[in-house]
């Protein structure tokens, strides 16, 4: 049976997504000097580009095992297929391969 991943990173993202942007409405409501918001919402930035850039290098990162995993089956498939057919087992059809 297949995995389907996608829909817990397409969850996650949305959840950073929003935890930010209540962070800047909170920080947008919240009394505080313009020069002291600036250099919140600063950091904020900063930390939300960081988490978007370790979710980017883990999502490449899911990408190539996956990519990895397919070839190694495609390649012992290929193997079996090979060594069946030189061996001269039947195939599907009963001719040999």
């Amino acid at each position: 049976m297949a995995r389907d991943d996608g829909g817990a990173g397409t969850v996650v993202v949305a959840f950073v997504l929003g935890a930010l942007t209540g962070a800047a409405v909170a920080l947008l409501l919240a009394p505080a000097t313009g020069e002291e918001t600036r250099r919140i919402l600063s950091e904020k930035a900063k930390e939300g580009r960081d988490k978007a850039g370790d979710a980017a290098r883990q999502g490449r990162e899911f990408l190539n095992r996956q990519r990895d995993t397919i070839n190694s089956a495609i390649d012992r498939g290929r193997d079996a297929y090979n060594q069946a057919r030189s061996s001269g087992m039947p195939g599907p059809s009963g001719d040999t391969l």
